[in-house]
């Protein structure tokens, strides 16, 4: 049998952190972050990073791992992540993922392999160099020919995906199609328990995401932001596409007023928000529990407890 895990999901704002640790105290636990912009250094504010207050002892994992620099994919999350999953169940502990990225959450439940390549590759920059050069017809071209699946499957005007099929055919010689069937049929690495928070009006998930950018703002957002500019972060990272750094890079740079920034941060969060739950509700194994105008942490404690229990985790 595969071994037992805990996830802990759910669109920003939602209380996540704060239930991971309460399971992980009551079970004995260890939290694996997973959020694609929490594993930066230097970005605690603006990643809403659990702080040592929040964490409250109880040992996380995958935060502040990486300089802002450099670029994650979710197959480069797995790689890390898995081994540190294995290592809290070998030492007889409880893993609980907790985050809101559901590619990368389903790269570690599902543990398959990835294709090779990466953005930045040789590879990778062999087919851009092209692309400046001779256009898209002629990798469109070369897709049709060696993996016309992808081709017929992929949007004339989706350059990365098409980039990634070749860059997979040309580095391995088996099309991403192929990969993907072979990969897909191969048993999940960890049988998961899923638990989610959400809120019952979306109206009052709104309000709360409004509540914390202004949190943010006041714990000192913009001196994050300000200290990554001062850093000499290139401003192709993707450490800038978080929501929150690039709105406040324009407050420094003077193309943005702070109250635009502010509007604008809300904005995309509430709009980061309902893309997380239209990724999660395609999973139909999350047991979703929901709040009503405040966050019951013992109310949701309790109901955990008792789907844990129920599928035979404790």
């Amino acid at each position: 049998m595969a071994p037992r895990i805990v996830c802990v999901v759910g669109p920003t704002a939602c209380g996540k952190t704060t239930l991971g640790v309460l399971l992980a105290k009551r079970y004995g636990g260890e939290v694996v972050s997973a959020d694609s912009m929490q594993i930066y250094r230097g970005m605690t504010i603006g990643t809403a990073a659990p702080t040592a207050e929040e964490m409250d002892g109880v040992p996380h994992h995958m935060i502040a791992v990486a300089d802002p620099a450099e670029q994650w994919s979710a197959a480069r999350y797995a790689q890390a992540a898995i081994p540190i999953v294995d290592d809290i169940l070998k030492r007889g502990k409880l893993p609980i993922l907790v985050g809101g990225t559901g590619l990368w959450l389903d790269a570690v439940v599902q543990g398959r392999e990835f294709a090779p390549g990466q953005a930045g590759g040789a590879v990778r920059r062999e087919l851009e160099a092209q692309l400046a050069a001779e256009g898209m017809e002629p990798l469109l071209q070369e897709l049709r020919r060696v993996d016309p699946e992808s081709a017929a499957r992929l949007h004339p005007a989706d350059t990365k995906r098409i980039l990634r099929a070749l860059e997979v055919y040309r580095e391995t010689g088996e099309t991403i199609t192929a990969h993907d069937e072979r990969t897909r049929s191969l048993p999940p690495r960890y049988d998961a328990v899923w638990l989610g928070l959400r809120f019952a009006d979306r109206e009052d998930m709104k309000a709360l995401i409004d509540r914390r950018v202004d949190a943010m703002v006041r714990s000192g957002l913009e001196e994050e932001v300000r200290a990554l500019l001062q850093s000499g972060l290139p401003p192709s990272a993707t450490a800038w596409q978080a929501i929150g750094y690039k709105e406040f890079l324009g407050v420094l740079e003077g193309t943005a007023t702070m109250e635009q920034a502010v509007a604008e941060v809300k904005l995309r969060s509430r709009q980061y928000a309902k893309r997380q739950l239209t990724w999660l509700r395609r999973n139909p194994a999350i047991h979703w529990m929901e709040w009503e105008k405040e966050r019951n942490f013992e109310q949701a404690l309790q109901l955990s407890t008792e789907i844990l229990t129920a599928a035979g985790v404790c």
